[in-house]
């Protein structure tokens, strides 16, 4: 029991070193690459970069679900939602983590758009709440999020997004607060079936984290993923399915200390009709 409470404690100690209160990574696709995820377009950029939405072109639905560290307490599920307009792209989706003594959640609403023929960007504002045991209470803040995505000819985009802009306070206590984020990405396509990405990614309270990604086509509509990342050092791999309007990607990620973290995700594509 001991050893248990002691590993669970680790667990969560590591996991908001890693990431922000009130954000962790959602969607097997990224966490496959070692979340290197800031130019990915899909339904997922909700959560890692409003601009990239921007691009976007079919209505898509997608939920996530990931047990962090093979623990019960440390599970997280998402959705979102993301539905193109005549002139831009309008989201909503929400992210929960954690268990009855922790618990995270963010609910937000975004929207995207088209800028030129090469520059999109994207806005969100989110609903942020911590809840600890009965000794601390809850919090509940907003905060936003905001992201541009640049197009560099026909293989390179750039893409940079900054989570909680105004610094959300997260308690009075020491002027505690939401961590801000920043994510500065690189995605080159190498080949039709070859994608190569970079990132830097920036908490402001923790050093800098490097991530690299692979994403390749083994044959039609089977993809094949990799990557890894450092503070803390992790790898990750995973596959992903697209069959018609469905697409089906599991994954894991490798923490050298604390073992691996399963996810799979499930998303739904409407094809425009032609």
């Amino acid at each position: 029991m001991v050893k248990n409470y002691f590993l669970l404690t680790f667990a969560l100690i590591a996991s908001l070193q890693s990431f922000s209160q009130g954000w962790m990574p959602v969607g097997s696709r990224s966490n496959a690459l070692a979340n290197t995820s800031a130019t990915l377009v899909d339904a997922w950029a909700f959560h890692h970069n409003p601009g990239a939405l921007g691009e976007l072109k079919e209505m898509s639905i997608a939920v996530s679900y990931e047990n962090r560290f093979l623990l019960r307490q440390l599970q997280s599920q998402g959705i979102v939602y993301a539905q193109p307009l005549k002139v831009g792209v309008i989201s909503v989706g929400a992210q929960l983590y954690g268990f009855n003594e922790y618990r995270t959640q963010r609910i937000g609403a975004g929207y995207s758009l088209k800028l030129s023929e090469f520059l999109f960007a994207g806005v969100q504002l989110n609903y942020q709440g911590v809840r600890l045991n009965q000794n601390y209470g809850t919090n509940h803040s907003i905060s936003a999020e905001a992201g541009i995505q640049a197009v560099v000819g026909a293989k390179w985009r750039i893409g940079v997004s900054v989570f909680n802009i105004g610094r959300a306070k997260l308690s009075v206590f020491e002027d505690d607060r939401y961590s801000t984020m920043m994510r500065l990405g690189v995605g080159y396509k190498v080949s039709d079936k070859v994608l190569v990405l970079a990132e830097a990614f920036k908490n402001l309270d923790y050093k800098t984290s490097f991530r690299v990604g692979v994403e390749y086509e083994a044959f039609n509509n089977f993809y094949l993923r990799c990557g890894a990342s450092s503070q803390p050092i992790e790898f990750a791999f995973g596959f992903g399915y697209k069959w018609k309007v469905v697409q089906l990607d599991i994954g894991s990620v490798y923490h050298q200390r604390l073992g691996w973290s399963p996810n799979v995700s499930f998303s739904y594509i409407a094809h425009k009709k032609k």
